[in-house]
């Protein structure tokens, strides 16, 4: 095996809501697909003006999000906040967080760190109050 991996996001890796119903969310996970002991890089397109509702918190694994396209709000355990292009947030394994868009859409390109085999996360529905 090289010490390299090229995957494009788009062509190499599955939708893996595209079978979770409607909703307006995409959500392509690359950490399988790098060959990577210690990162996992996904992408996320949320449609206008959705919220999931989801929140979610890790045992192990920091990650950091990079908003690349519209706007929205992250939601950091009690603390929302708005977020735009560009944007980088940094959460501790420990914080709960969720996404919701804006009225153009959201994108975000997460990177995690290492995490246990099996992985670490804990889903929380209905954690965003409307």
């Amino acid at each position: 095996m090289p010490d390299f991996t090229v995957k494009n996001l788009m062509t190499d890796v599955d939708n893996s809501a595209a079978d979770r119903g409607p909703g307006g969310l995409e959500a392509r996970f690359g950490r399988r697909h790098m060959d990577s002991d210690h990162l996992g890089v996904s992408y996320f397109r949320y449609d206008p003006n959705v919220q999931l509702g989801i929140g979610h918190s890790h045992r192990e694994q920091e990650e950091a999000y990079l908003i690349i396209a519209g706007s929205g709000q992250v939601r950091l355990d009690d603390e929302v906040f708005d977020i735009r292009q560009w944007d980088v947030v940094r959460v501790a394994p420990e914080v709960m967080r969720g996404f919701r868009s804006g009225p153009d859409g959201l994108e975000v390109i997460a990177i995690g760190s290492d995490r246990p085999e099996g992985g670490d996360g804990s889903m929380v529905r209905d954690w965003w109050p409307d």
